[in-house]
């Protein structure tokens, strides 16, 4: 059974939770017992669309967890929907936050302050759903159901950006992971199945930040690894994205820095590069020996760690130089 996301808990370092393409069920494992049983299972309990799937539908995609609260627990659904358990009440879920049931969500991710969550879909859409509750939030239909606060096409967006309306011809493309800047909790960075990257500033919905490498089929790239699932992360610090790139053996470092001395930022200007007295770090792709499918990065540190087509872990890091004292 593939894995498809295993995330950490937060808030108890020895419980990871994983899920798969193959399972509509979330199973938690204590790390701290060497045993390959799950200590616990969540599972489904009765959805709102019940019969309209077959079971690859039924199945889930990506995991979050809350930062505040190692209660509760958020999976993404093939069957139009992101799914909440609480712990303490159940192992079946408690909240359902609908969408279009045509939706199929690829990943999940809350904001900083645990309020909103943040889903994104095959089609391409990034949906938000308000979870606080009680007159603050007028998405609360049912006790146990959730409407949606906000959607928005990424490629609708894009179509907005003048310049690449003007090279490039725009289509919807499947959103493969979206994730928070820890550095900025107003920047989600998105990663296209076309091997786009970019960043949705979500105070206002709109696209700041965009690279567009070469499509895979130029270099005629193995279809199959074309559309394999690739997992980007944020640096700690520093808005450096990391991605594998889909048609090289390598790894794209970039440049999300929040403001327009990004060279990935809409707006930047090419003639100012060099100006500004400290410059971000520029784009670069890193040459590896293997196709790069997943990225994490170390919490304290830029050590990068890729998970390859070929099953094989590599590390990046910085290279640090040292200046000795000639004179002791």
């Amino acid at each position: 059974m593939p894995l498809n996301a295993v995330r950490w808990n937060p808030e108890n370092q020895d419980e990871i939770a994983c899920t798969s393409s193959q399972s509509d069920k979330v199973f938690l494992f204590d790390i701290g017992y060497v045993s390959s049983a799950p200590t616990e299972i969540l599972q489904k309990g009765k959805s709102k669309f019940p019969t309209l799937y077959s079971e690859s539908r039924k199945s889930l995609t990506d995991i979050a967890f809350t930062s505040d609260d190692k209660s509760r627990i958020f999976a993404s659904g093939l069957d139009g929907a992101v799914y909440m358990w609480d712990r303490r009440s159940s192992k079946t879920h408690c909240l359902e936050l609908v969408a279009p049931p045509e939706s199929q969500f690829n990943t999940v991710k809350l904001s900083v302050d645990n309020r909103t969550v943040f889903g994104a879909t095959k089609n391409g859409t990034i949906h938000v759903w308000d979870i606080r509750g009680g007159r603050a939030s007028a998405a609360f239909q049912s006790h146990n159901e959730v409407q949606q606060l906000s959607s928005v096409k990424v490629s609708t967006l894009l179509g907005k950006i003048a310049s690449l309306k003007e090279q490039s011809n725009i289509v919807s493309s499947p959103i493969l992971s979206i994730d928070f800047n820890p550095s900025c909790p107003y920047q989600l960075a998105f990663h296209l199945d076309d091997g786009w990257s970019g960043v949705l500033n979500v105070n206002n919905l709109s696209v700041t930040h965009l690279h567009c490498p070469p499509p895979a089929w130029l270099e005629s790239t193995d279809l199959v690894l074309q559309k394999q699932l690739r997992k980007p992360t944020w640096l700690p610090t520093s808005s450096i994205y990391a991605v594998g790139s889909s048609s090289y053996d390598g790894i794209y470092v970039l440049d999300f820095h929040p403001d327009t001395s990004s060279a990935c930022h809409v707006d930047y200007k090419e003639e100012t590069r060099g100006l500004e007295e400290n410059q971000p770090v520029e784009n670069k792709l890193v040459p590896l020996s293997q196709r790069v499918l997943s990225c994490a990065a170390h919490p304290l540190s830029h050590t990068i760690i890729a998970g390859t087509q070929y099953s094989s872990l590599l590390m990046l890091s910085q290279k640090h130089e040292s200046t000795r004292n000639l004179e002791s």
